[in-house]
């Protein structure tokens, strides 16, 4: 029987022990037990599976974290009431025109946009009296520079037609002469007339004719316009293109 020593870096013999025993077969020294069960493999692999299964718990519940963050949950819908109704009581059977205003424009815009059924009436001034005096003074008529006594104060028109007096000479004597259909009477008691001597007698007296001038004439018209007028001659002067008189004139509205 061989009973040397295994050589340093030879693996042992089946059944050798270190002391140089044999087990089981009759050998001597301390029997072999046999190797363990490679649990500590095992045990690492479940370790690893366990570290992978609570990182990936981690990473799902991180992002659920995050997007949660960014996305707030939705406000929930406020309960909804009845809708207060706008009209007016007693409005709902109107329509057309007298529907509610739309509320985005101002009561002001609203009230313009709605057409008027009634227009403004128009101002009219109140008529003046028939004797308010529309003009008084002094007023010269010269030869070929007639008047408009319609006009304040009596100025000639640069339309003929308009104008209501003018003067010319005749031989020695000045003449009055009514223009443009202004109708006119002399008026021959001493006192001067009033609005109401002139407005009684011019229209039924008075004609288109004209009338030799003198200081001291007094003269009702109807002028062209319809005003009435009292003319007293003042001055009667000058020959030929040079004939002019100087009058004391009124007229009155009407």
């Amino acid at each position: 029987m061989n009973n040397e020593e295994p050589r340093q870096g030879w693996p042992a013999p089946p059944g050798h022990a270190p002391n140089g025993g044999y087990d089981g077969y009759g050998g001597y020294g301390t029997p072999v037990p046999p190797a363990p069960a490679r649990q500590n493999s095992h045990r690492g692999a479940w370790i690893g599976a366990g570290a992978t299964l609570v990182a990936a718990v981690i990473g799902v519940v991180g992002t659920y974290m995050v997007s949660g963050n960014n996305n707030p949950a939705p406000t929930p819908p406020a309960a909804q009431g009845p809708t207060a109704s706008t009209t007016p009581p007693g409005e709902e059977a109107k329509g057309g025109d007298d529907a509610s205003p739309d509320s985005s424009r101002s009561p002001e815009t609203a009230a313009s946009a709605k057409p008027s059924s009634q227009a403004p009436a128009a101002q009219v001034p109140p008529a003046k009296p028939a004797d308010t005096v529309e003009w008084q003074g002094a007023l010269a008529i010269a030869y070929a520079e007639d008047k408009d006594l319609d006009s304040a104060p009596p100025a000639e028109s640069e339309i003929n037609e308009e104008n209501d007096f003018s003067v010319y000479p005749f031989g020695t004597s000045r003449m009055l002469r009514p223009e443009s259909g202004t109708k006119a009477l002399v008026w021959k008691d001493a006192t001067a007339p009033s609005y109401e001597d002139c407005a009684g007698a011019v229209d039924t007296l008075g004609t288109t004719a004209d009338m030799k001038m003198k200081t001291g004439l007094v003269v009702c018209a109807r002028t062209n316009d319809g005003r009435l007028a009292r003319l007293t001659v003042k001055e009667a002067a000058g020959q030929g293109s040079d004939t002019r008189g100087v009058f004391d004139i009124v007229v009155w509205s009407g």
